[in-house]
């Protein structure tokens, strides 16, 4: 009985781990999110770190610790790409067309 006792606070304990604890936040998306998403940036998309940590809490992650971590890893990383213009021997980037000139009858 004892021994029946114990084998099931075993188990109860080894299931409640998280595994995810302690992983740097990169660590974390490389091993869930890159599956689907080449790269962290723009994937916050300018969301406040706890709203996104909520989400992320609720679909993704493993703990309210790892989703924080997450969070703040990519609100790190949200920002817009470098611009092809900012490049040396880039082409400048051409402007919108102009709508063609109205014709005037005389």
């Amino acid at each position: 009985m004892v021994t029946l006792a114990a084998a099931a606070l075993t188990v109860t304990v080894a299931s409640a781990q998280n595994l995810d604890a302690g992983k740097p936040a990169a660590k974390l998306f490389a091993d869930g999110c890159a599956t689907c998403h080449r790269s962290p940036r723009g994937l916050a998309k300018g969301r406040f770190s706890l709203t996104l940590a909520w989400f992320l809490k609720d679909h993704y992650a493993t703990s309210p610790d790892s989703a924080k971590a997450l969070a703040a890893y990519l609100v790190s990383v949200d920002e817009p790409p470098p611009r092809a213009a900012a490049k040396s021997g880039a082409k400048p980037a051409k402007s919108a067309p102009r709508p063609p000139k109205a014709v005037q009858s005389q």
